[in-house]
């Protein structure tokens, strides 16, 4: 079943190594498919060189597998709770990439200092707490996912208009309309991540951008008044 959104989710797992976000098996990418109550995962621990798209695994909104060989990846339950609550995300990724982990890491939520990132995130990319021995135990992975939908919620933040979080000590999440889209996201958060590093060390009493400039960097390319590209 869903052969070509297996496919897709193939594919867009091998943008990872692509661009530079992975070591090893360090991460996963995944896409939904809402009018079948299903998402398709990377299996676990399958080295990225290994993967063929047959390989992907089908899991129902509650983790379960559907369908596949293998066994899906350790962060299923973390996906499904986001797809299950988040409506209008149609795929999600989980890396280690070094430069946004580091901020995780370190416990920082990644500032807009500049225009690049403005284009992407409506403010910054916000860091969320570490789980509680409690949450880690009971059921970590699943918590990983109400942890970000719960942080969300309380900081009244857009997960649409900021399509990416950090989970402290652990590392970044991101999720767009589809799995490329999401990828797409993942590779965006390494890169401001890697240039607001760059730029408190030039200068540590750095400020984040004019809120002017953010807004129109962002709303240039999103919501009902952008112009950016070449048109819808």
């Amino acid at each position: 079943m869903l052969e070509e959104l297996k496919k897709k989710v193939y594919e867009a797992n091998m943008l990872l190594p692509k661009y530079g976000l992975v070591t090893f098996t360090w991460g996963n990418v995944s896409g939904v498919s809402r009018k079948d109550g299903v998402f398709v995962i990377k299996p676990s621990g399958v080295p990225y060189e290994d993967l063929r798209p047959e390989d992907m695994v089908v899991v129902d909104f509650d983790g379960n597998k559907v369908e596949g060989e293998m066994n899906p990846s350790s962060d299923t339950p973390t996906h499904a709770y986001l797809y299950k609550h988040w409506e209008s995300i149609g795929g999600v990724v989980h890396t280690h990439s070094s430069y946004a982990t580091s901020w995780a890491q370190a416990g920082r939520s990644i500032p807009c200092y500049g225009t690049t990132h403005a284009d992407y995130y409506y403010g910054e990319v916000p860091c969320l707490r570490t789980l509680s021995k409690e949450e880690i135990d009971e059921a970590y992975e699943k918590n990983t996912g109400v942890l970000i939908v719960d942080e969300f919620a309380r900081m009244d933040k857009d997960y649409n208009a900021v399509p990416a979080c950090l989970c402290k000590n652990h590392g970044p999440f991101a999720w767009g309309k589809d799995p490329v889209d999401a990828v797409h996201s993942a590779v965006v958060l390494e890169e401001v991540a890697k240039m607001a590093y760059r730029t408190e060390i030039i200068n540590p009493k750095v400020a984040p951008a004019p809120q002017v400039l953010q807004d129109k960097h962002y709303y240039r390319k999103h919501g009902a008044n952008a112009y950016y590209g070449q048109g819808k």
